[in-house]
């Protein structure tokens, strides 16, 4: 160890101390403000969603702020731990080149060396730390993307709103029609057959690439959504409420999951020279991509092909029918748990290409050879674009097509005056309990404050089907 590597603050200039303790300070607070205010706006703007997505963001930075705590209080702690030189010359990233020679520590007995070097642990600290920037940098980009695709759905939303119900509210004449003349049923259905399961899945494997959304999916599935979770309000937003509900998931994806950490934990351990795997695990996400995407495109074609082969003819607007059975194991929140581990396995793949290309240069032995890189980044660009453009949508509207529906659903200023009429039932039962000491009348209350609860929750679609005054008074 070189003699400035040494040189203690006993014996640095005071400038030098103040000067890099200035900027540490500075950059920290700035980073701390636009944060706060990013979170003060968000919650003047009502987007609770997306307030709660940034908190996400500030757990995650508390923890890579903990980790690197830990990293350097224990850094002499894991330099003294010495191993045999033979068992660190098995499983190296690079090929390990005749007369190298291992960093020994002062400490180290014969034929021994650290385990950890203080520049390697130090690269690693440099690793974490850029892996959670790029993943939550990622995830943003695209949600906001994938919005903006999905926002170009509201042109439908307000055209549907003013073609089919007048200030009224009195709906359009019914007329039978053949099912099959639907522009639904011919996008989903016609041409394809009842048995012809392999060419419906090569239907829907291609359409994810272009117009992964039409006019027709988006009337359709609006429509079948509307029958089964609100039908007693058919001017309900459904574009409004899928936008709530996507900014709603938003908050599970930035995160960085326990099990999330394991695999880059495993791909630590494999990445072994001569493996590539660095290369062929970035097929992974791409493999899981075009799966999601040609999954939730099927589950459109499959509530088409339920009504065409139920009905010859239908009264009215065509209905489809949402149901859990469609998706994988009967359980839609799996396809956001893909979509997590896709967005984070991209992002390590991005965030260690370019720590290796900063920290060790294009050329290093760890950064693989051209020919295996080339592929690897076009596959990251292709999984971003992709997500942010045609699977991020469809997440959003086909798994509305579930049994249940997202609390989402209620505004937020009803889902609080709800809670706040709960919190005064709950008040009342106690008053009550307390002053006739018998447990059989706040009992009773109970079971009827739920009931009322339930009920309203079934019937409160929108803000407009709660009187403002008494969502005002519950508010307080």
């Amino acid at each position: 160890m070189g003699e400035e590597e040494g040189v203690t603050l006993e014996y640095t200039p005071t400038w030098v101390v103040a000067g890099v303790c200035t900027v540490i300070v500075a950059i920290s607070l700035a980073a701390e403000r636009v944060l706060h205010y990013t979170g003060v706006t968000l919650k003047r703007k009502h987007q609770k969603p997306l307030f709660e997505a940034l908190q996400k963001v500030k757990e995650e930075l508390m923890l890579l702020g903990f980790i690197s705590l830990l990293l350097t209080v224990f850094q002499n702690v894991i330099n003294k731990i010495c191993v045999p030189a033979d068992v660190t010359r098995h499983m190296l990233p690079c090929k390990l080149e005749k007369g190298h020679e291992f960093e020994k520590s002062a400490t180290c007995s014969k034929n021994k060396v650290p385990l950890l070097s203080t520049e390697a642990l130090h690269h690693l600290h440099i690793f974490i730390f850029v892996l959670a920037i790029v993943h939550v940098t990622f995830c943003v980009l695209t949600v906001v993307f994938g919005g903006l695709r999905i926002r170009q759905w509201k042109r439908w939303e307000d055209e549907i709103a003013k073609n089919n119900y007048d200030s009224r509210n009195v709906p359009k004449s019914k007329t039978v029609t053949d099912v099959h003349q639907h522009a639904f049923i011919k996008e989903h259905f016609q041409g394809l057959g009842k048995n012809s399961v392999l060419l419906g899945w090569l239907y829907s494997f291609v359409k994810q690439f272009y117009g992964s959304v039409t006019k027709s999916d988006y009337t359709t599935l609006r429509l079948g959504f509307i029958m089964t979770h609100c039908r007693s309000n058919p001017k309900f937003n459904f574009h409004k409420y899928m936008i709530r509900a996507l900014e709603d998931d938003f908050k599970k994806v930035v995160g960085i999951s326990w099990y999330l950490w394991i695999f880059v934990v495993i791909f630590l351990l494999l990445n072994v020279n001569g493996w590539h795997t660095y290369f062929w695990i970035a097929f992974l996400p791409f493999v899981l991509l075009l799966a999601v995407g040609t999954k939730l495109e099927h589950v459109i074609s499959q509530l088409a092909n339920d009504v065409a082969e139920k009905h010859v003819a239908i009264e009215g607007e065509l209905v489809v029918q949402p149901s859990d059975e469609h998706f994988w194991l009967g359980r839609p929140r799996i396809v956001l748990f893909l979509i997590h581990f896709i967005l984070f396995q991209n992002s390590f793949e991005i965030a260690f290409f370019f720590w290796i290309w900063v920290q060790y240069g294009f050329d290093s032995c760890i950064m693989g050879q051209v020919r295996y890189i080339v592929p690897r980044l076009i596959i990251g660009v292709f999984i971003q674009v992709l997500c942010s453009s045609s699977t991020l949508p469809l997440y959003a509207i086909v798994t509305q097509m579930g049994t249940s529906y997202k609390k989402a659903i209620f505004d937020e200023h009803v889902q609080v005056g709800l809670v706040g009429w709960a919190q005064k039932a709950k008040k009342k039962k106690g008053f009550r309990a307390a002053g006739n000491g018998s447990g059989q009348g706040s009992s009773h209350e109970s079971t009827s404050t739920g009931i009322q609860l339930g009920s309203a929750f079934r019937k409160a679609s929108t803000p407009e089907e709660i009187q403002p005054a008494s969502v005002s008074e519950n508010s307080k």
